[in-house]
């Protein structure tokens, strides 16, 4: 079975880069003409796995890649999770079951199904509450130790595969992954029928949010981003005002823009970039007892006017990936009242994954999806 996977330790000389199967990144403490990646990419065999008891055995066909698999490959970490072993990428997927366990009841072979990455090792008390993405033990695929979905084959617990309807593909099964994290970004902003939402940043989660946050029937959404092109799709996609920001901007400027584009504050901010400037740019803007979700990931020391928040009562809640998203994004992608695919801009055959992760790097496009299956390379 072939795998993709990030390993440690690489050097690869200029000259020897064209004759390798591995690829690497510049370094700022390369030098003597040398390119060096903590971590290298690579292809590999493995044996197909089997299936346990409560598991399936699914034939890959669509996985995306995230920022967060570009994230191990170049910082060989994120935040305490720390790749010390190969690891197997990938955990935007879909797939078709090709074996059942003997115990499974809810999937037969020939299934076309999603896959919830994260799956819960013990029933703890976040568990129970119906917050299992909170469980600190929890098995998420990508995320060291645990490998990802990145390969020809891949077993998973067959009680977090979804079955996909007829008329939802398999890339959109794939992009269930990165609309969850909408669905769960506006379940816990609040967003409802008439809210205003300001979006900070038009890259795939931020993408994903304005479609949500309009499906669940916010009335205006403001976008923000760096990128023209972005913006633009975002255009596309529902948002009622794109916001060109530049780099030295100042957040309390910006949040003025936000308020003359809208002619009020927003009730919510959804925060998708992680720096710190964006951040900031997210408090100032919404309104008086508003609320701010911090959806991206940025440096774990984050200065931020915690006392303006305080003052005008703006609540600052946090997302961590998702729970209970997947049946919803179903029936949302089935009912056609969401679209994702227009995000899918580039597609790479399993073998040529260092390149499709090459173009990830390099910012092109906006999702990349990785076909699996040799014989269907379809969407």
């Amino acid at each position: 079975m072939l795998s993709f996977l990030m390993e440690e330790g690489s050097i690869i000389r200029p000259q020897d880069a064209a004759h390798s199967t591995c690829s690497s990144v510049r370094s700022p403490k390369a030098s003597g003409g040398t390119y060096m990646g903590l971590l290298t990419p690579r292809m590999e065999q493995r044996p197909i796995p089997e299936p346990g008891p409560n598991e399936v055995l699914l034939q890959m066909h669509s996985v995306g890649i995230c920022g967060s698999d570009v994230h191990y490959w170049q910082n060989g970490r994120i935040g305490d999770f720390v790749v010390k072993k190969p690891m197997v990428l990938g955990h935007e997927a879909a797939g078709r079951v090709v074996k059942v366990g003997s115990a499974v009841k809810n999937l037969k072979e020939g299934d076309r199904v999603a896959v919830e990455p994260g799956v819960p090792r013990e029933m703890d008390e976040f568990f129970k509450s119906g917050n299992y993405n909170l469980s600190p033990t929890i098995f998420f695929c990508a995320t060291p130790p645990d490998d990802g979905n990145l390969c020809r084959f891949y077993k998973h617990s067959a009680n977090f595969c979804y079955k996909l309807p007829d008329n939802v593909t398999y890339e959109e099964g794939a992009l269930i992954e990165p609309l969850s994290v909408g669905i769960h970004a506006c379940r816990r902003a609040g967003v409802t029928l008439g809210s205003s939402v300001l979006i900070c940043g038009a890259g795939p989660i931020g993408l994903v949010c304005l479609l949500v946050a309009k499906a669940m029937g916010a009335s205006q959404v403001v976008i923000s981003d760096l990128s023209a092109d972005r913006l633009v799709m975002a255009k596309e996609l529902g948002a009622d005002f794109p916001l060109t920001v530049k780099r030295g901007d100042g957040p309390e400027e910006l949040a003025k823009r936000v308020e003359g584009m809208l002619g009020a504050q927003p009730h919510i901010t959804i925060e998708c970039t992680g720096v710190e400037s964006s951040v900031q740019t997210a408090i100032y803007a919404t309104r008086p007892g508003g609320v701010v979700v911090l959806v991206g990931l940025g440096a774990a020391m984050t200065t931020i006017p915690l006392l303006n928040a305080a003052l005008r009562e703006v609540d600052i809640r946090g997302v961590f990936r998702y729970c209970n998203t997947w049946p919803m994004a179903i029936a949302m992608l089935a009912s056609k009242k969401v679209n994702v695919a227009p995000l899918v801009t580039h597609r790479f055959p399993l073998e040529q994954a260092v390149q499709a992760f090459e173009t990830t790097r390099q910012g092109q496009g906006v999702k990349i999806m990785l076909k699996c299956d040799k014989t269907d390379q379809n969407p």
